[in-house]
């Protein structure tokens, strides 16, 4: 039976964000699994529709030529292909993070956008499964239109934000875009307790006025470019970030990176537990659960 909870959860999300990558990696498809997951759950949502990012919005965290070479398929994606499917797709996922970053700040709540393939693109290049910078893209709309003079990027991927530094630094946004990337030096169970601490030293310090937050799956200790959290720890590290986040009153949008295990069958019903986990401390802590 499922816990009864006084709000559904938002969740921006359409069709549209799904693309066909033909990859290693199943984020292209995943928005669409998550979501039917949560339903037959019987998880209560709210679903908003995204309003996909122009052409402008994504150049303000990618160069001219990348951006129209990516969405007219004659420059190739991060997924090292030039899949018409993932280039229709692109700016309904960024698109998502950004209009669930604005309905964060209209409400003072958190949102989420069922979508990922964000933080190892860079000013004029993508990889790693990554085409355009939804993280860079999100806050540099915010800043451009005064929604917020300061974001908050916590990157709690597995992985090194590598191409969210490289924007930043080549844009000299660090003054405006605080950017942790938890990658860059957590990766063993050991650093666990130290990572359960800095994770509520970080949301505490900011002076953001919105949180951009990647719930990654990938850091389990059974994915296979992860290794170091339990799935009960991944959910703890949830917890402390909703917790925090709301006892302060930050808005926060989150987003689903990473996340390669495959069950028996081929599907990624482990990584689908760990998002729905991530779910379900969102309607604990906000939505009344």
């Amino acid at each position: 039976m499922t816990t009864p909870h006084t709000a559904p959860l938002p969740v921006v999300f359409s069709n549209n964000m799904v693309g066909f990558s033909e990859s290693y990696s199943p984020s292209a498809e995943k928005p669409a699994q998550v979501v039917a997951d949560w339903q037959q759950a019987g998880l209560p949502l709210q679903l908003i529709e995204p309003v996909p990012a122009t052409e402008a919005d994504l150049a303000r965290a990618h160069a001219v030529s990348f951006v129209r070479g990516v969405l007219d398929c004659t420059l190739a994606n991060g997924f090292g292909n030039r899949s018409p499917s993932v280039a229709a797709a692109l700016p309904y996922t960024s698109g998502a993070m950004l209009t669930g970053a604005r309905h964060a700040l209209r409400t003072g709540g958190a949102v989420c956008a069922p979508c990922s393939g964000f933080h190892h693109a860079g000013w004029r290049m993508g990889g790693g499964f990554c085409t355009f910078n939804g993280l860079v893209v999100t806050a540099q709309a915010l800043l451009a239109s005064g929604e917020a003079q300061r974001v908050l990027i916590l990157d709690c991927d597995q992985h090194y934000g590598d191409g969210t530094d490289e924007i930043l630094d080549h844009l000299n946004l660090r003054g405006r875009i605080e950017h942790f990337t938890a990658g860059d030096c957590f990766t063993t169970t050991r650093q666990v307790p130290e990572f359960f601490r800095t994770l509520p030293r970080i949301l505490n310090d900011t002076e953001a006025d919105v949180v951009l937050y990647q719930a990654g799956a990938d850091p389990h200790q059974n994915d296979p470019l992860g290794g170091w959290m339990t799935t009960a720890e991944l959910r703890e590290r949830d917890a402390l970030v909703f917790e925090t986040a709301r006892a302060r009153g930050l808005p926060l949008v989150w987003n689903l990176a990473g996340g390669y295990q495959r069950d028996a069958q081929g599907g990624i019903a482990p990584v689908l537990e760990i998002h729905r986990n991530t779910a379900l401390e969102h309607l604990r802590v906000y939505c009344g659960g």
